[in-house]
C-alpha cells in the first residue's frame, strides 16, 4: 500500500539524527541541484523520468514521449506501473504443472522444479507461455504529434530532482516551446504544462504488447487486436478505456485551457490546444474510479512537497570537500541513484531490474535482486519505502509454501522470477537459486533496526519463521564429517551447475546469518530459540579453499584455472561484505581471495552489482583504496549514463541493481557496520577523501 503524502507531512520534518562527526550540516539543496542532469541534444540514452515508485513516466528531450520509436533502443520512453500486466490468450489451456520436472539432488526425496523443458513439445510450449505471461504493460505514450526529431533544436532540459519536475525548453521549427512535467506522489498521474505559440497537439497512443524478453513493450502493428474508447466526458475531461484481450484499464484525462479533444484513431486520442498556454493531467488506473479533479499546477506542487521531504528526511553524502578527481563523479552517481530508486523501485511489488522504464525478462521481477534494489532504503532513512514492498511476501506465502512442499521441504521456498501473482516463471537457472531465500530475513531485520518496535516483528514474523524452516530443512547432514552441507543448487555465481555444486561460499554464509537472525526474531517474540537452527548454524560447512584461495564451491577445485569459474559474479566476496564476518571463514584466506579476484577476475563478464560487492568486501577487509577503485572501475557494466542509469549492454541499458548496490556500498563505506569504530571505513585516509554524510545507518 502506498504511503500517502498527507501522512508523511502530517508532522514536522525531522532530519535523521545519525550524522557523521562533521558539525556543520550539509547543504542538501546545493548537493542535489549540482547533480541535476541536463540534456542539450536528442540523446536516446539520456531520457528522464518522473514517478513515485508505483508508477513512472519517462520522456525524451521534448518533455513528453514524442519519439518512442526513435528511443526504443536507448532508454525507452516507458509509462509503466506495478499493477499494469497483461497475458496473451491461453488458447491451449496450459497449466503450470506442465512446466515441472523431477530431479534427485540427494536430499532423500525427489524434487519438482519449474524449468524450461525441451520435451515433450507441449511441456516446452507450456514453459514458454508461463515465461512470457503475464508481462508488464506499456500503458500508453503521450507526446507531441506530427513533428520529427530534426525539427527540435536549441534543447535545454533539466531534471530538477529536489522538486520532482522536468523543465524542458527547446525550439520547434525555430519557435520556442516550454514543458513542465511532473508525477503525482500518491496517484498514478502525470502532468504537463505547455507554453508555445505553435499550439502543438498532444497525442495519446496506446500500443499492444510484444511479449518480448527485453524491449519497450510496444507493438504498433496490431491495432486490430485492442481498442481504446471514450467511456465518459465532461467539459474539460474524458475517461478513456484501453482493452487488450481480457485486460482493461482506464485513463482519466483532464485539461486547463482552450482545448479540443478527439479520437483520431482506433487507439489514438488527441488534445488540440487553441491557446498558447495550457496543461493536462493523465491518471492511469486498473479501475474506473471516476475523474480526479486535479490540475497540472497542483500535481507539480504535490510533487515538490514530496521530493522536498524525501531529500530533507533521508540520508545524503557530500563529496564536495574531496580532492580526489573521481569524487565528483561518485557523488553524481550516488545522488542520481537515490532519485532513480525512489522513482522506479519503491512500489507495492518487488522491482523489475529495469524498473518502470522498460521490460526485461518480460517485465517480471527477480527476488534475488530485491536486496540490491531496496536494502539501501532502510540504510538511508527511507525505510517507509522498503515497507511499501515487503507486505507482498505475505500475499504470496501460500504459493511459496507449495513450492517447498512439492520439493519435499518445510516452510516456504520463495520463487525467483515472478510477477505480482507470485506464480513461478519456469527457468533453467532461476528455479535452482537459493540466495533469495534469506533476503526477507535480512530486509525485515533492517526494518526492525530502523523501527525497533513490536509492530515490525508482528508484521514479518511469519515470513521470517517460515523462511528459516525451509532453510533448516534444505541442508543435508554429512555424518562422516559431522557437518551440514548445501547442494543441488545454482549459486549466485550462475556459471555453476545445480547437479554438481556443493557448498558455494556465499550461500553457506547467508544460511549462517539467516538462521541466527531468525532465532533473534524468536527471542524478540518471547519464544525460545530453535535449537535445530542453532545446531545447523554452528555445524555448517566452512568455506572450502585451495592454495589459500576460497573456491567457487567445494566441488570446484578448478576455480582459478577455468574461466567458467572466474566470470559472472564473484559471489565469494559477498560472504564478507554483504554479510558480516562469520566463523565459517578465515580472514587471511579471504584477504588472499580478494587480492586474486581484484587483480585477475574476468571483469568483462561481470554485472553492475559486482563492483559494489567488491567494494563492500574491500571495506570490511580494511582496504579502502581498493573499495573506491572497485566502485570507479572503468568497465562497460560500471557505466552510469547522464540520467544516472547503470548501463550494462545493448539489451540492458538500465540496470537498477547496480544503482542500489552502489548506495548500499556507500552506506557501508561511510556508516560502517555493527562494532566498526573507524570513521568512513571505506575511504582512504590520505586527505583526499573528506566525505561528509548524514542520516545513514550501519549495516549488520
Amino acid at each position: 500500500m502506498k504511503i500517502r503524502l498527507s501522512a508523511l507531512l502530517s508532522s514536522a520534518l525531522i532530519i535523521v539524527c545519525a550524522f557523521s562527526v562533521d558539525a556543520q550540516l550539509i547543504d542538501r539543496g546545493s548537493l542535489v541541484a549540482r547533480n541535476n542532469p541536463r540534456v542539450t541534444q536528442i540523446d536516446t540514452l539520456s531520457s528522464l523520468t518522473v514517478g513515485n515508485g508505483e508508477f513512472a513516466f519517462t520522456v525524451d528531450a521534448t518533455g513528453l514521449q514524442t519519439f518512442p520509436e526513435y528511443y526504443r533502443k536507448g532508454v525507452p520512453l516507458g509509462t509503466q506501473s506495478q499493477w499494469g500486466w497483461h497475458s496473451f490468450p491461453n488458447a491451449e489451456s496450459y497449466t503450470h504443472s506442465e512446466t515441472l520436472k523431477e530431479y534427485d539432488f540427494g536430499h532423500g526425496h525427489t524434487e519438482l522444479y519449474s524449468t524450461q523443458l525441451k520435451e515433450p513439445e507441449r511441456g516446452k510450449a507450456a514453459c514458454e507461455w508461463f515465461r512470457v505471461n503475464p508481462h508488464r504493460l506499456h500503458l500508453g505514450c503521450i507526446g507531441i504529434a506530427d513533428i520529427s526529431p530534426r525539427q527540435v533544436t536549441d534543447i535545454d532540459q533539466v531534471l530538477d530532482m529536489w522538486n520532482g519536475v522536468i523543465r524542458s525548453n527547446y525550439k520547434v521549427d525555430g519557435k520556442p516551446v516550454s514543458v513542465l512535467t511532473s508525477c503525482h506522489p500518491d496517484r498514478d498521474m502525470v502532468s504537463a504544462e505547455i507554453n508555445t505559440s505553435l499550439k502543438l497537439p498532444v497525442a495519446f497512443r496506446f500500443p499492444y504488447p510484444t511479449g518480448a524478453h527485453a524491449d519497450d513493450a510496444c507493438d504498433w502493428s496490431c491495432d486490430s487486436l485492442h481498442a481504446t474508447r471514450i467511456v465518459s466526458s465532461g467539459e474539460n475531461n474524458v475517461m478513456l478505456s484501453h482493452t487488450l484481450d481480457d485486460t482493461s484499464y482506464y485513463i482519466s484525462v483532464s485539461w486547463d485551457g482552450d482545448v479540443i479533444p478527439s479520437m483520431t484513431g482506433r487507439n489514438e486520442f488527441r488534445l488540440t490546444p487553441l491557446s498558447d498556454s495550457w496543461s493536462f493531467t493523465a491518471e492511469f488506473s486498473p479501475l474506473d474510479t471516476g475523474v480526479y479533479e486535479a490540475n497540472a499546477l497542483e500535481v507539480r506542487s504535490e510533487a515538490s512537497r514530496y521530493w522536498d521531504y524525501f531529500w530533507r528526511s533521508g540520508g545524503v553524502v557530500d563529496f564536495s570537500e574531496c580532492t580526489d578527481p573521481r569524487a565528483q563523479e561518485l557523488e553524481r552517481r550516488v545522488v542520481l541513484s537515490q532519485y532513480l530508486l525512489a522513482v522506479q523501485c519503491a512500489g507495492s511489488t518487488p522491482p523489475q531490474e529495469t524498473g518502470l522504464t522498460y521490460n526485461s525478462w518480460f517485465g517480471k521481477f527477480h527476488l534475488e535482486m530485491i536486496w540490491w534494489h531496496q536494502a539501501q532504503f532502510a540504510l538511508y532513512g527511507h525505510d517507509n519505502l522498503l515497507a511499501r514492498t515487503l507486505p507482498w511476501y505475505e500475499s504470496v506465502l501460500p504459493l511459496a509454501r507449495e513450492i517447498a512442499h512439492r520439493q519435499g521441504f518445510d516452510g516456504v521456498r520463495w520463487m525467483k522470477m515472478t510477477d505480482p501473482s507470485g506464480v513461478e516463471a519456469p527457468s533453467k537457472v532461476g528455479s535452482f537459486l537459493i540466495w533469495q531465500q534469506p533476503h526477507i530475513i535480512y530486509l525485515a531485520e533492517l526494518l526492525h533496526r530502523a523501527n525497533p518496535n513490536g509492530a515490525v516483528i508482528e508484521k514479518y514474523a511469519d515470513q521470517v519463521e517460515e523462511t528459516a524452516r525451509f532453510m533448516a530443512s534444505f541442508v543435508s547432514y554429512d555424518p562422516v564429517k559431522g557437518r551440514y552441507t548445501l547442494k543441488g543448487i545454482i549459486p549466485a555465481q550462475e556459471t555453476l551447475r545445480a547437479a554438481e555444486t556443493v557448498n558455494p561460499p556465499f550461500e553457506l554464509s547467508y544460511w549462517h546469518f539467516g538462521l541466527l537472525t531468525a532465532n533473534k526474531w524468536r527471542e524478540r517474540r518471547g519464544l525460545p530459540r530453535d535449537e535445530k537452527w542453532d545446531e545447523i548454524a554452528s555445524s555448517l560447512s566452512h568455506l572450502s579453499s585451495k592454495d589459500s584461495l576460497y573456491l567457487a564451491a567445494e566441488t570446484a577445485p578448478q576455480t582459478y584455472s577455468d574461466i567458467r569459474f572466474t566470470s559472472d559474479h564473484m559471489a565469494v566476496l559477498g560472504a564478507l561484505g554483504i554479510l558480516p564476518q562469520s566463523p565459517l571463514l578465515e580472514l587471511d584466506i579471504m584477504n588472499s581471495t580478494f587480492d586474486w579476484i581484484y587483480s585477475n577476475w574476468n571483469w568483462n563478464k561481470t554485472w553492475g552489482w559486482d563492483y559494489p560487492t567488491t567494494a563492500m568486501c574491500a571495506t570490511r577487509l580494511g582496504e579502502p583504496e581498493k573499495a573506491v577503485n572497485a566502485l570507479m572501475m572503468d568497465k562497460r557494466t560500471n557505466t552510469y549514463l547522464p540520467n544516472g542509469h547503470n548501463y550494462q549492454d545493448d539489451r540492458l541499458r538500465c540496470y537498477l541493481p547496480g544503482n542500489g548496490g552502489l548506495l548500499t556500498a556507500i552506506a557501508l563505506m561511510t556508516a560502517g557496520w555493527d562494532g566498526c569504530d573507524v570513521r568512513n571505513p571505506g575511504f582512504p585516509k590520505d586527505g583526499t577523501w573528506n566525505v561528509r554524510w548524514e542520516g545513514i545507518k550501519p549495516l549488520p
